[in-house]
């Protein structure tokens, strides 16, 4: 690429989600690649073309209906700062959120006011519960379905930062009763801090139309 023109996303073929399953045999990297990048950019062009808050619904609980393994096999390999590999995470994030909103909740607090700037970015309401955050997640995919995605990416990063924040509080305060457990902790803190960069490099990205 030359020139200061930033590359314009590429607009494939539309693909079904479905169809990723029906292709025969094991996909070859390349080819899985072009399942990835196909279907995340039909999803989000297409939500956004339609603008029909039914098609945005099905999209949101995608994972209900297809199963968390449907959607790993689709992106859970591509590049962090790819469109299906920042999809992946924020259907990741979404899923872990619901099986274990209580968990999630609690080192939300935990993490609130060591991190009040991200705080704010996340917009989870006060006082952060498990069905406040479940709403926060809820609405950072509805926000790439139809919204500002660059936004919904940042506010997943900052509630993974909050989050991530409050599991480091959670590991110090087991260090020395359960260190396994406090080991366990530092580490998942460290996971979704990785996350929330991922996310935020990929929302600078779709501002600059660079997120393929």
């Amino acid at each position: 690429m030359t020139g200061d023109t930033p590359r314009r996303p590429r607009r494939p073929a539309m693909l079904d989600p479905r169809d990723a399953d029906e292709l025969p045999g094991e996909l070859d990297p390349a080819l899985r690649d072009q399942v990835a990048h196909t279907t995340a950019a039909a999803m989000v062009h297409g939500a956004r073309a339609s603008e029909d808050p039914v098609v945005v619904e099905r999209l949101v609980t995608l994972v209900e209906r297809e199963g968390l393994d449907t959607v790993a096999g689709l992106w859970a390999d591509s590049a962090p700062a790819t469109l299906p590999g920042a999809l992946w995470r924020l259907y990741a994030l979404r899923d872990w959120v619901r099986r274990d909103p209580e968990v999630v909740a609690l080192r939300y607090r935990l993490g609130v006011h060591a991190a009040p700037v991200a705080e704010v970015v996340a917009g989870v309401e006060s006082p952060p519960g498990p069905d406040e955050v479940r709403s926060v997640a809820d609405a950072v995919l509805s926000g790439v379905f139809a919204g500002d995605l660059a936004v919904a990416l940042e506010r997943a990063a900052s509630f993974c930062r909050v989050v991530a924040v409050g599991a480091t509080h959670d590991a110090d305060e087991r260090e020395t009763t359960d260190p396994d457990a406090a080991l366990r902790l530092t580490r998942g803190a460290s996971a979704l801090l990785r996350t929330a960069e991922d996310l935020e490099h990929a929302a600078a990205l779709w501002r600059t139309d660079r997120l393929e």
